[in-house]
């Protein structure tokens, strides 16, 4: 059985996905647990939160790579969105 490439991504793959203000947490150098089969990185978002973003080799499979990147950051950001910070956006 042949064995599936490591999934990577350049930079400017990364950053073409990331919502405005976001960035890339070391140049989004990533890494690839073969184990697992996934592909790891950090973002920070707009008011410096830390976030893991991990591409599914399996995902990449079935939607392509940037495929896989997308749904990533898709349920990085709806994650960010969905999650009460304190003293932001509260009422009472």
């Amino acid at each position: 059985m042949k064995r599936p490439r490591p999934l990577s991504f350049v930079e400017e793959e990364l950053n073409s996905f990331l919502p405005t203000g976001w960035r890339l947490v070391d140049g989004g150098r990533g890494t690839w647990d073969e184990k697992r089969r996934l592909y790891r990185f950090r973002v920070l978002d707009n008011v410096d939160f830390d976030w893991p973003v991990a591409v599914s080799g399996a995902e990449a499979e079935e939607h392509g790579r940037l495929g896989a990147l997308e749904r990533a950051m898709g349920r990085v950001f709806r994650d960010r969105l969905g999650r009460p910070t304190r003293g932001l956006g509260l009422a009472g």
